[in-house]
């Protein structure tokens, strides 16, 4: 008990804190860490219901999503109290989201005017088609020179025009000019500084990079790109950099207290794993899979479908940082989908047991195009297929071939990286909640015949938006110099299977995505060497097949006639 007691007394004297609100799109976080030693002090955790009206559609409730941050606020302030933690030792509040995905409200009541369309949804896809059709030569690239992006389901500027075309309080709200269009980290922000009563609405450049309405190079919204997509800039939020006060906290335990950082997930990510140098990387593992890597102050373009995404900017006078992203859509969702859908698993935890059962998926391949598939093939018309099953294939090896795919997709986008650049990683860094799953990260290892690196704190997009925060100019209280971060444990993943086994893996698993390819498609039926069958119009097939009844009718009448 003494010891206890010691310990809480000890911990009076921590100095600054710093908090960080993480929201992703299967859960909300807030999280409290000691801005001296980057220590995680306490967190709290509520899940987001997701719902899925119709197929393909992926949709939340941009009102679950606060509610869910002022629990969590609420929960975290409880547990510090109860460690004898002053609250009031709090000096900043950073945000930190799921990307892309979209929210319309109305800037007079606060109400809004549709559920948020999440970064997954597939409903835009025919809009997606119809602005490709429109471009010189369908190309899907042709905004990439500006945008760093593909024209894609994935990007918030289709789904915002959906919502304008499809939503009678949408497009009305916009005629009458009281809509706000936001990601959640604009939401958020604007509900947190007020809301209706002066609310700030803002969004910081790594969110604004994933819109397709802004311009990477100018970094700011492009008139021409708005135009593109016939949206409003009025209905636009102000970007601002990733670290500076954006408006202060003006309800809950922390009222007072600045929000001074914000940055979209997976930048966060790269800032938590300290990827400040040009030519660093990290892997994020949550519902889908994102690799980032740091190309420095000049934007590179990809020749292999990864994207240019602003990676941070950390203060107003400070310099952009540019990344290549690949971008995949189904990494952890597919636990999910292997629970939910199936009944496979009861909890996530369970699936690593299953595989590591079988320790093989006997030839079984699984490709989770659920959502179409994302880098580097961007390609919409995919859908999901499981393949090389046998009498033999049970539950257990579909696990496996679960996390296979995962760590399938990785190599992807490693090896597109690796043409990129020109330089390869000689390991990669890893984070995120499947990380916790040793088996997939061994599995990952195994695949990329390189070491796999992760940090024993594993949640480093809390801690990214925690230090652009902290290191906010009027905050000040984290320093990134350098010299002054601090050193991060880490576990190693060896690779422990030869290059040649991982290899004929890898080429098995390319085969099984080629057969996923251009399923959701209204194209003609192909006969499978890419030629479209004669057969497949009905008039021409029985012109064909009447043509040669009657040549072998002929030929047996002058046969009988000899």
């Amino acid at each position: 008990m003494n010891g206890t007691m010691a310990a809480s007394s000890n911990r009076i004297m921590l100095g600054p804190l710093v908090a960080a609100i993480d929201q992703g799109t299967s859960s909300t976080r807030f999280l409290v860490f000691n801005a001296k030693t980057a220590e995680l002090l306490s967190h709290h955790q509520v899940e987001i219901k997701q719902s899925f009206p119709k197929e393909g559609w992926v949709e939340e409730d941009p009102k679950e999503i606060l509610q869910s941050v002022y629990e969590c606020m609420d929960r975290t302030c409880e547990k510090l109290t109860q460690l004898n933690i002053d609250i009031s030792n709090i000096k900043a509040v950073g945000v930190t989201n799921q990307r892309e995905t979209t929210i319309v409200w109305d800037k007079d009541t606060g109400e809004p005017l549709y559920n948020a369309i999440v970064w997954l949804d597939l409903r835009t896809q025919s809009t997606v088609e119809r602005l490709i059709n429109k471009t010189p030569g369908r190309n899907k690239n042709h905004l990439k020179h500006k945008t760093g992006l593909p024209i894609s389901t994935y990007f918030s500027a289709v789904k915002l025009r959906w919502l304008m075309d499809n939503v009678e309080k949408v497009h009305e709200a916009v005629l009458s000019h009281r809509a706000m269009f936001g990601t959640v980290d604009s939401w958020l922000i604007w509900c947190l500084t007020g809301g209706k009563k002066g609310g700030v609405h803002c969004t910081d450049v790594t969110n604004a990079s994933r819109t397709m309405l802004f311009n990477i190079h100018t970094m700011d919204w492009d008139p021409e790109l708005c135009k593109y997509f016939d949206i409003p800039m009025e209905i636009l939020p102000k970007v601002r950099s990733s670290s500076e006060i954006y408006g202060l906290m003006k309800s809950g335990p922390l009222t007072g207290i600045p929000i001074s950082g914000c940055l979209g997930d997976q930048s966060a990510a790269l800032v938590g794993q300290m990827c400040f140098k040009d030519g660093q990387a990290k892997n994020t593992y949550g519902t889908g899979c994102f690799l980032l890597k740091n190309v420095g102050t000049k934007p590179v373009m990809s020749d292999h479908g990864l994207l240019t995404t602003v990676a941070y900017k950390l203060g107003r006078d400070k310099p952009a940082c540019y990344a290549l992203e690949g971008s995949v859509a189904i990494a952890g969702a597919v636990v999910r989908w292997l629970k939910d859908n199936l009944g496979i698993i009861q909890t996530s935890t369970e699936l690593e047991q299953l595989a590591a059962d079988v320790g093989t998926s006997y030839g079984c391949y699984f490709v989770p195009a659920f959502s179409g598939l994302y880098a580097p093939y961007w390609e919409p018309s995919a859908r999901g297929i499981i393949c090389g099953l046998t009498q033999f294939t049970n539950r257990s090896h579909l696990a496996f071939a679960a996390l296979e795919a995962v760590c399938f997709q990785t190599r992807e986008i490693l090896d597109a990286m690796n043409q990129d650049s020109g330089i390869h990683l000689s390991q990669l860094q890893v984070d995120g909640g499947m990380t916790s799953n040793r088996l997939l990260m061994q599995l990952q290892a195994d695949i990329l015949c390189i070491p796999v690196v992760k940090p024993s704190m594993p949640e480093t997009t809390a801690l990214g938006a925690a230090m652009a925060a902290g290191a906010a100019e009027g905050v000040s209280v984290w320093s990134l110099n350098p010299e002054d971060l601090t050193e991060v444990t880490s576990e190693r993943f060896e690779p422990q299977i030869n290059p040649e086994e991982s290899e004929l893996r890898y080429a098995r698993w390319k085969k099984a995505v080629q057969r996923a390819m251009n399923w959701e498609t209204t194209e003609p039926v192909s006969n499978g060497n890419e030629e479209t069958s004669i057969f497949s119009s009905v008039p021409l097939g029985f012109y064909i097949l009447g043509s040669m009844f009657m040549l072998i009718g002929a030929k047996y009448i002058a046969a009988g006639q000899k």
